[in-house]
């Protein structure tokens, strides 16, 4: 089996702007899953749902994106209607609990980051993708499998650093895992970088999820400053039988 860790990514690296409350975290969520799963579960059912409720053509397909959806604008409008709107979040959460795949969500505060290390500190984009990599490499040497990793691409010097950041781990290794570790278990030196407007199912899976797991970890660590909402919340129930675990210990959440 070949597993893919599809990676999205809520908030930014400024380290500048971590005194702005919207600004302050910074989490990387990943969804390991099997390609060929990916072929011929996931992405299928996903354009069904996609037929089912909205205008959606192979020559222009409805890209699944959180925001979007939560705020009903096109081509999602028709969840401005609230039976509609029961109608999918029933279905896709029914599609969430069903489909076997693994998350991984590390959350980081930044101002705590920037003020424990004054003089020297992580990028903070790396030091997410750091932890992110540890456990997926983990993930893979217990599955005795290999796989890759593709992130979604901000476009410009963002994929260069997403590309740096990833190049470092492949040739340096981490305090915990060492350079050949990576090299044995991952298959590409190279991160895979795409939009979710190449209709890629992994990367929409993890928009969907990344942010309600982001909102999980805060809100257990006393960070979050506003009500779970109804809809992220039984995500969050979904996500509890998803996360990764070894030898009984939760690796699936990590808050820095």
């Amino acid at each position: 089996m070949k597993y893919r860790i599809y990676v999205d990514e809520v908030g930014n690296s400024d380290l500048n702007a971590s005194d702005n409350p919207n600004h302050r975290f910074l989490s990387l969520t990943g969804v390991i899953a099997d390609l060929t799963y990916v072929q011929t579960v996931i992405h299928p059912q996903m354009e069904a749902v996609k037929q089912r409720f909205f205008i959606s053509h192979p020559d222009d397909p409805v890209i699944f994106h959180r925001k979007e959806m939560v705020n009903a604008l096109p081509p999602f409008h028709v969840l401005r209607d609230e039976g509609t709107r029961e109608a999918f979040d029933d279905a896709l959460i029914g599609l969430l609990a069903a489909w076997q795949f693994w998350a991984i969500s590390v959350c980081l505060d930044k101002k705590k980051h920037k003020e424990t290390y004054s003089a020297w500190r992580y990028d903070p984009y790396h030091y997410c993708l750091a932890v992110l990599l540890e456990r997926y490499v983990f993930f893979l040497e217990q599955a005795r499998a290999c796989g890759d990793v593709m992130a979604e691409s901000r476009g410009g010097r963002a994929d260069l650093r997403l590309k740096a950041s990833f190049a470092r781990l492949w040739t340096e290794g981490t305090d915990y895992v060492a350079a050949n570790r990576f090299q044995e278990f991952l298959t590409s030196k190279q991160l895979k970088v795409k939009t979710k407007q190449n209709n890629i199912a992994g990367l929409q899976l993890a928009d969907l999820v990344a942010h309600p797991s982001r909102n999980e970890i805060l809100h257990e660590n006393g960070m979050l400053e506003k009500e779970l909402p109804p809809f992220g919340k039984r995500v969050i129930q979904v996500l509890q039988a998803k996360y990764y675990q070894r030898n009984g210990k939760m690796y699936g959440k990590k808050f820095l």
